[in-house]
């Protein structure tokens, strides 16, 4: 049984992802998922500490695998995806991360106990215009037109599914020029990035849950 945010039970919750849900090159507290549980506190959305099934490098075959390994039966309040990033970046097919994203949707609606208000896709983050992108020798202007290709097809499924989707691309391109933006590892999103994509998530998951 799902609860409402008025409850005095915390809500629960499963982010599934690859390495901009784990959160690579920060500190865990400073992840997308951990800063999502932490604003939506200050506005007294109570949740517990998120599940994660993630990993960097993941595909969406790799999540959907993953996901039957650990075999987790629990249900969740909240529901969180963002995959994909790693489809584009192997040069993988557009027809089947369709097909693949399609079905952790329904795969991560499961997990919300067959509610699709509680669900929320995250769009890809475009890595091209970090650092490590500039510098990787590859054309960043199709690897932007890549990274849209993918988020269009993702929210085409999305939003054929009632489900929310909330976009981040457009603000991961301002760390082309502003660096606090960007972890260390000059690749993945600062602690800064991630807060502002939680502020977004979170208020879709109030707004979901008046």
């Amino acid at each position: 049984m799902s609860q409402s945010m008025n409850s005095n039970t915390p809500l629960t919750y499963l982010a599934l992802g690859d390495s901009y849900t784990i959160g690579e090159a920060v500190e865990q507290k400073l992840s997308f998922p951990y800063q999502l549980v932490s604003e939506l506190a200050t506005q007294n959305v109570f949740v517990t500490t998120p599940k994660i099934i993630a990993k960097t490098g993941w595909t969406t075959d790799e999540l959907q695998s993953a996901i039957k390994v650990e075999n987790v039966t629990q249900k969740f309040d909240i529901v969180t995806l963002l995959i994909g990033v790693n489809n584009q970046y192997r040069g993988n097919s557009r027809i089947t991360y369709r097909k693949e994203f399609a079905a952790l949707l329904q795969t991560a609606i499961s997990y919300a106990n067959g509610n699709k208000k509680h669900v929320f896709v995250v769009s890809i983050p475009d890595w091209g215009i970090t650092p490590f992108g500039k510098s990787s020798g590859k054309d960043i202007a199709k690897i932007s037109a890549e990274i849209d290709a993918f988020n269009a097809i993702a929210k085409e499924e999305t939003l054929a599914m009632n489900v929310s989707y909330t976009d981040i691309t457009l603000g991961s391109r301002y760390a082309g020029t502003d660096l606090s933006l960007v972890a260390t590892d000059g690749l993945h999103p600062s602690g800064k990035m991630y807060a502002e994509w939680a502020v977004k998530v979170s208020n879709a998951v109030v707004a979901a849950f008046k």
